[in-house]
């Protein structure tokens, strides 16, 4: 049995450049289907986010027209209603790598508020990064990484990376309105970013980081961690 650590965003709003407060979290099937899969295959998860806060999910992640159907909506509500520890989280700054055999970072658009300024985040990272074990962040979450940055060079430079594209942040609208865009800070942190088709899943594996596009790609990327363990 593995023990996986699932970071988290901790904050229930994103910053846009305009100064207001885009309502967000983290996204609910990237938390849900991982937690699921891992779970019912055996192994032990843990959350943890900033400050120990329970997580937000973002409401418009449990919308039957964006989770595709009522149905699916539903499953991901009960999923999370039933996952205890979402209410009980330990704090970034208190996790030790040592404990897990795995680390998993789910998106939402929450990570760009908190985690990719989080230096807790990053020391984590950078130390998952380094031991083999392990690592992975889909959709938002990769905005993590730039928390790593040491006088402005980090150790994922030069990984092949995927994350949430520009186009799909356009897609949904919020582009404009974003006071950075995830594709372009992850190029200029030096990873070698590709992409798939928008909202279809897509997963790179580069050494032990594993990184998904989208909300779509967060079953693929579990699936693809199980198989690791």
């Amino acid at each position: 049995m593995a023990k996986i650590l699932f970071v988290m965003t901790g904050t229930a709003y994103w910053t846009l450049k305009d100064g207001t407060r885009h309502a967000t979290g983290y996204w609910a099937e990237e938390f849900a289907a991982p937690y699921k899969a891992f779970t019912e295959a055996g192994h032990q998860i843990v959350v943890a986010t900033p400050n120990g806060v329970v997580p937000y999910v973002d409401m418009m992640s449990l919308r039957p027209e964006i989770a595709g159907s009522a149905r699916i909506a539903l499953d991901l509500e009960e999923t999370i209603r039933s996952a205890e520890v979402m209410r009980r989280p330990i704090t970034v700054a208190d996790a030790r790598l040592d404990d897990y055999d795995a680390l998993y970072l789910p998106g939402g658009h929450g990570p760009m508020e908190d985690l990719c300024l989080d230096a807790d985040a990053g020391r984590l990272l950078t130390a998952a990064l380094a031991s083999g074990k392990p690592l992975a962040i889909v959709c938002h979450a990769p905005a993590a990484m730039l928390a790593t940055r040491i006088h402005g060079v980090s150790p994922f430079a030069g990984y092949r990376v995927t994350a949430f594209t520009n186009e799909e942040e356009n897609a949904v609208g919020l582009a404009p309105k974003a006071r950075w865009l995830l594709e372009d800070e992850l190029v200029d942190l030096g990873v070698d970013f590709t992409k798939g088709d928008m909202w279809k899943p897509y997963t790179v594996v580069d050494r032990n980081l594993f990184t998904g596009q989208n909300p779509a790609s967060a079953a693929e990327l579990a699936g693809r961690l199980l198989e690791v363990f």
